[in-house]
């Protein structure tokens, strides 16, 4: 079972998505919850990857074709971090 801790700023983000993104965003969390980032490898609709540049040791999984969700994993098979989600925009701010 792995915990998924959300930044603050996720659930300001959250508000502004549209429904679908929403729904598919707690799809995402139940796959993680239950089967951890391994799990959303196995899902080819997820397209998760890890970043690289400003993002380095964060991963990305799409969660539509303009919104991903930007994680990263803290204390392997432990705990997973929503950083961000993002419409495609992976400058830091």
């Amino acid at each position: 079972m792995w915990f998924i801790y959300e930044h603050r700023r996720v659930a300001r983000q959250l508000n502004s998505v549209p429904e679908d993104i929403l729904k598919r965003y707690e799809k995402w969390k139940d796959i993680v919850a239950v089967s951890g980032p391994q799990g959303l490898r196995l899902i080819k609709g997820f397209h998760d990857e890890a970043l690289r540049g400003e993002w380095k040791g964060c991963r990305s999984s799409r969660l539509g074709s303009k919104y991903r969700v930007i994680y990263k994993i803290v204390r392997d098979q432990i705990l997973v971090q929503v950083v961000n989600i993002t419409a495609h925009d992976y400058r830091k701010k």
